[in-house]
């Protein structure tokens, strides 16, 4: 069962609910009776996780465990980058499937600062950040085994030096149509994230999407 709006099964939206309750529990709880009742709750939500996946429920329940302080949104930053009317995207090493280069944004790192960093990482350009395209809930894509609340953060860049270069996380780096991109990595870029850039390469005073 599924919910329209999201597309996320019921079984994995009950089970992030009940492991941000445990989580935050966990950060407040004061006695050895609440930090046990916290600790059942996240081995619930792994044990749901566990039985309507392929993940293994101890390795999942560990994963839980460190994931620290009150549950928030984590925060994925991505490049759009512009060559000819191409886009610039990189061949990740997990899946070897394409997306726009970028990561999670490191405790203490600032969003733009961070996505500079990851992009001259993965494909070699340097780059400058020129605008905010939109702020997705990453959630919201279709991909029922992402097992954390995320919000990814798309910025506009202009390259400013460098040249192609692979990393450990990536296998290749190339420029492709935004109309007609090679297999995504759903998790990372979404077709619609490529069409909403499309949107603001037509029309240069768009305002920043978000949702």
């Amino acid at each position: 069962m599924t919910d329209s709006k999201s597309q996320i099964p019921k079984w994995l939206e009950w089970a992030r609910e009940i492991q941000a309750l445990a989580q935050t529990g966990l950060a407040f709880s004061e006695n050895p009776y609440e930090e046990e009742r916290n600790q059942k709750l996240m081995r619930l939500a792994s044990e749901i996780i566990a039985s309507y996946s392929n993940l293994d429920e101890a390795e999942t329940n560990n994963n839980m465990l460190q994931q620290p302080g009150y549950a928030t949104p984590k925060i994925d930053v991505r490049g759009a980058i512009i060559r000819d009317r191409h886009i610039l995207l990189v061949q990740e090493a997990m899946d070897e499937k394409w997306c726009m280069p970028g990561g999670w944004v490191d405790v203490g790192d600032e969003p733009a600062k961070s996505i500079v960093r990851e992009i001259k990482e993965e494909s070699g350009f340097d780059v400058q950040i020129t605008k905010v395209i939109g702020v997705f809930d990453a959630n919201r894509d279709g991909r029922p085994m992402e097992l954390y609340h995320a919000f990814k953060i798309i910025f506009f860049g202009e390259i400013t030096g460098g040249n192609i270069q692979t990393s450990h996380e990536t296998l290749a780096v190339d420029f492709f149509p935004l109309d007609d991109p090679p297999a995504l990595s759903m998790n990372r870029t979404h077709p619609r994230h490529l069409e909403e850039i499309q949107k603001h390469l037509e029309n240069p005073e768009r305002p920043t999407y978000f949702e």
